[in-house]
């Protein structure tokens, strides 16, 4: 099928990639003419594991082109999707749809013949309604079907994610969308996946609960793991012992800073603004939102506590700034909480990390930048583990211990053992687990 993705984000470049991999003819659409250059080069704008591959093979073999003519693209289109961002709007936390109500302005003076307007963005309940309003207003004679479907799309697994989900979830009951749709994801049909076909306004309200429900995971657990630190119980054991029943299940029960990322904290905020607009406060989901806030500034108390409460001129060295490892995204990660917390509390900070340095940047302009863990922990008086990379699962520790000003070490991702660190010499603190040696 001939397919439009408007947007080259996360979203649409990871779906159109994967969508050309799957044989259909997509042209990628974004308003960046350096984006679309960057793209058409070989380059890709964010880091995915597999993507880059992935994105040179369908090109080369001609299934997959980036342009910055939206109208040329939707014209000779079966189906258009819908793939630019939906920030939370200053003020009140509320989804800014101006993006996605600006495309599809474009998109329905482009239409030519029966086409799928897919809006794979994630947007509140009632979108599509607005979607579809705005396309008969702009054109009358437009023959077309609005459609939602939400993605599901893991940072650092997004490319398993998309050939590989747990389900698709499309809402519409137009006979022909159902049908341009099932062709778009025949594919999947090998794996027998399961394609959930339901109304437009369900669709969009699956996307924000479960990832609404998946935060509430993330929150339980921090909050346990606190009440571990209190009582002298491991979290660790704690999260295996519940999520072995399989009414809980065990992912999303790992304790650390707080949730970050692209998804959790705006779509959370999005949430529990449509619920009041609609008179049916979400107060778990509200509380849920709190919670993480003050965990994530919380962070930064421990790394002060273990520094025995005083971190005035010292350097604190962080391992990891990006909100989770393989990726490169520093939306709401909680090092952009803790650090800025730590200078104020007038440590001098040295990080690293192996993919988001740039985009770390701008956010956190007062750090110094290093080269790898090793170079971090040079003249540090405290380490700080806040993104679990790989690269930071089997350090050299007496090689950072002998860098070190002191040996104090904060495992904010639990990577490490209390026991194992104390064998090495070094003063250890992580989430949730009893200190043996106290």
């Amino acid at each position: 099928m001939r397919v439009a993705m408007i947007g080259t984000g996360y979203v649409g470049l990871v779906s159109g990639v994967c969508f050309a991999d799957f044989g259909h003819q997509l042209i990628c659409v974004d308003k960046d003419a350096r984006k679309i250059a960057l793209l058409k080069e070989g380059g890709v704008p964010i880091y995915e594991p597999g993507l880059e591959n992935l994105l040179a093979k369908n090109v080369a073999e001609n299934r997959l082109a980036f342009s910055t003519d939206l109208k040329a693209a939707v014209a000779s289109a079966d189906a258009v999707f819908i793939a630019v961002g939906t920030p939370s709007r200053r003020g009140d936390g509320f989804a800014d749809l101006s993006y996605v109500y600006a495309a599809v302005e474009e998109i329905a003076a482009a239409l030519d013949g029966f086409t799928v307007v897919v809006t794979k963005s994630t947007v509140p309940v009632g979108t599509g309604d607005e979607v579809e309003a705005i396309i008969k207003r702009v054109r009358k004679d437009a023959d077309f079907a609005v459609v939602s479907n939400p993605e599901f799309l893991r940072e650092g697994a997004a490319i398993t994610d998309f050939k590989r989900p747990d389900r698709v979830v499309v809402g519409t009951e137009d006979p022909r969308a159902q049908e341009v749709m099932r062709a778009l994801y025949r594919p999947l049909f090998l794996n027998e996946t399961p394609i959930m076909f339901t109304s437009r306004r369900s669709s969009e309200l699956i996307k924000y609960a479960a990832n609404a429900f998946l935060a509430t995971k993330i929150t339980f657990i921090n909050e346990m793991a606190d009440l571990c630190e209190r009582t002298g119980a491991d979290v660790q054991a704690v999260s295996r012992g519940i999520g072995l029943d399989k009414r809980i299940g065990s992912k999303f029960l790992h304790a650390g800073p707080g949730y970050g990322g692209s998804c959790f904290p705006k779509d959370t905020l999005a949430l529990v603004r449509t619920a009041n607009e609609a008179g049916s406060p979400l107060h778990l989901v509200e509380a849920v939102v709190a919670v993480n806030a003050a965990r994530k500034k919380a962070m930064a108390q421990k790394v002060i506590k273990a520094c025995g409460g005083d971190v005035q001129g010292k350097t604190i060295g962080v391992l990891g700034l990006a909100f989770k490892p393989n990726t490169d995204d520093m939306r709401d990660a909680p090092s952009l909480d803790i650090i800025p917390a730590l200078i104020e509390a007038g440590a001098k900070i040295r990080a690293y990390d192996p993919e988001s340095m740039n985009e770390a940047k701008p956010l956190l302009p007062k750090i110094g930048y290093c080269d790898g863990p090793y170079d971090v922990a040079e003249g540090a008086h405290a380490l700080v583990i806040v993104t679990e990379w790989d690269q930071f699962r089997a350090l050299d520790f007496c090689r950072i211990k002998s860098a070190m000003a002191t040996p104090i070490m904060v495992d904010l991702r639990n990577i490490y053992t209390h026991r194992d660190m104390a064998d090495l010499g070094f003063a250890y603190q992580s989430i949730g687990r009893p200190n043996p040696t106290s």
